[in-house]
């Protein structure tokens, strides 16, 4: 088996964690603007499945992606933990929907491994690694690299109200 050398971006840092199923997922704390009630989003004819609409965050429009959908993995029943995290790239902004927050964890570097590599199933292009602490394992996610440049051209001309 080869083994991705994605983790060489993770440094020793703080990690928002959350629940995507029975998994953990950890994203650059840095990035986090604030954590919110899954509110509803207004759906965008013809966009992709994934992105569930935009939403009205104080007089900005901000689009929704449900990272369930994202990563092929089953929306539950049960979304009474469901939250949408609230991201700041700097020039944009994204809601991402989780099953729940978990914790802070604060990493350093010898606690992250390379991500196996998948490439022939799924793209690591955007894993940073694996957080192992104990017999816990969490999935670091680079959240930046998680769409591609249409992708987030897509996102952009929602949220503008125009295509790119």
């Amino acid at each position: 088996m080869s083994v991705s050398l994605a983790n060489k971006d993770a440094v020793a840092q703080e990690y928002l964690v959350f629940r995507l199923g029975d998994e953990e997922y950890g994203i650059d704390i840095l990035k986090v603007q604030e954590i919110r009630g899954c509110d509803r989003a207004t759906r965008i004819p013809n966009s992709p499945d994934f992105i569930t609409g935009v939403t009205n965050l104080r007089g900005v429009i901000v689009p929704i992606i449900d990272l369930r959908l994202r990563f092929h993995l089953p929306v539950t029943e049960d979304d009474k933990d469901t939250v949408v995290i609230v991201l700041n790239f700097g020039d944009r902004i994204v809601g991402i929907v989780v099953d729940g927050v978990v914790d802070v964890l604060s990493l350093e570097a010898d606690q992250i491994r390379p991500t196996p590599d998948f490439t022939s199933v799924l793209s690591s292009d955007y894993l940073l690694g694996l957080g192992v602490i104990d017999t816990r394992m969490i999935i670091l996610v680079n959240i930046g690299k998680l769409l591609s440049r249409e992708e987030m051209e897509l996102m952009d001309s929602l949220v503008d109200g125009q295509p790119r």
